[in-house]
């Protein structure tokens, strides 16, 4: 049986729409048992189904809470939904909570797996080839190129659990010239090359990212999270254009009406709730972020996340990668 903790006060939406988006999960997962960690007063009146198991404690943390601050309370919703990680007793987490505080409680409760100095947020974004994977997209904002190296590897292993078999991976940089960007960049395009071979396509533009040039990106969190956030505007503005165009006048009505079922496959496509949440990779267990907005649809897919990500033992398989490579570059030393 999947055993995954639920951070029930994380998020803006707290605790009413995590509580019933981890309920409804519950009730038509049978097979997967969650760990509701909460407050006592979130669960009053509230039927707890067969799967689900409250874990009562006294904190938690608020939304603009520091890192650092986030790890010394022990007593926290988030806190003691990791630390069930770390104990063996569930193995995965997911949380809507302060993305900088759920980094902290991954890698310093959960732990990091050997031979990664960082864990990294890896987010799918849609395009013209279904989907690629950032990482990192928000995480870790000043890197090493051995950094952006880890990440790529991990990555790799995400998109492949994703369903893409040989994953193409490009460097998000300023050009696409081999020797563009600054000294981090060029030094990480030599290691990836050197460890992709082929795979490694080489530097991309952030034009290149919804194309289906590439399916997996590789950049430092800043550069990947100010990507990530201006597709979500263009994306806003498209609709927003759409919607105004298509109530001028009665042909664009009727227009729009035939088109309707296109526009909603495409809504279907961009709309963030269909991802859920996204996995911190790189710690020794299943940590899931959930956007700090999450409704009651997007925690329902975000536990779907986790739930495929613990069944497809995504942990291990980069603790494999990580040691595979780490191998291959010793032997040729």
């Amino acid at each position: 049986m999947r055993k995954i903790a639920i951070d029930i006060m994380g998020g803006d939406n707290a605790p009413a729409e995590i509580l019933a988006g981890a309920l409804s999960f519950a009730k038509d997962n049978p097979e997967v048992k969650l760990y509701l960690v909460g407050l006592e007063e979130n669960f009053k009146d509230i039927d707890i189904p067969s799967n689900c198991e409250k874990v009562i404690t006294n904190d938690f943390l608020p939304m603009d809470i520091k890192p650092t601050e986030a790890v010394r309370r022990r007593n926290s919703t988030m806190y003691l939904s990791c630390k069930l990680v770390k104990d063996g007793i569930a193995d995965g987490v997911v949380s809507a909570g302060n993305t900088g505080a759920l980094l902290a409680c991954a890698t310093f409760v959960v732990g990091r797996i050997k031979g990664i100095d960082r864990p990294t947020l890896a987010v799918p974004i849609p395009s013209s080839n279904g989907f690629c994977v950032m990482a990192d997209a928000g995480a870790n904002i000043d890197v090493k190129p051995s950094n952006l190296l880890q990440f790529g590897i991990m990555a790799v292993e995400y998109a492949k659990i994703l369903g893409k078999e040989n994953p193409k991976i490009g460097l998000l940089n300023v050009g696409t010239e081999d020797n563009k960007g600054t000294e981090r960049e060029k030094e990480a395009f030599a290691m990836l090359k050197n460890v992709f071979k082929d795979q490694f396509i080489g530097n991309i533009e952030g034009n290149d990212i919804n194309t289906g040039k590439v399916d997996v990106v590789i950049a430092d969190g800043f550069a990947g999270n100010v990507a990530m956030k201006t597709m979500e505007g263009v994306a806003k503005l498209i609709t927003g254009l759409i919607k105004n165009e298509t109530k001028k006048n009665i042909v664009s009505i009727l227009g729009a009406l035939l088109m309707k079922p296109v526009f909603n496959k495409l809504k279907e496509k961009v709309d963030p709730r269909k991802y859920g949440g996204t996995f911190f990779i790189g710690v020794k267990g299943v940590v899931v972020k959930a956007h700090g907005n999450s409704d009651r649809i997007a925690i329902y897919n975000a536990l779907k996340v986790a739930s495929k990500g613990i069944e497809e033992e995504l942990p291990e398989k980069i603790r494999g990668a990580i040691e595979n490579v780490w191998n291959s570059r010793n032997s040729r030393n």
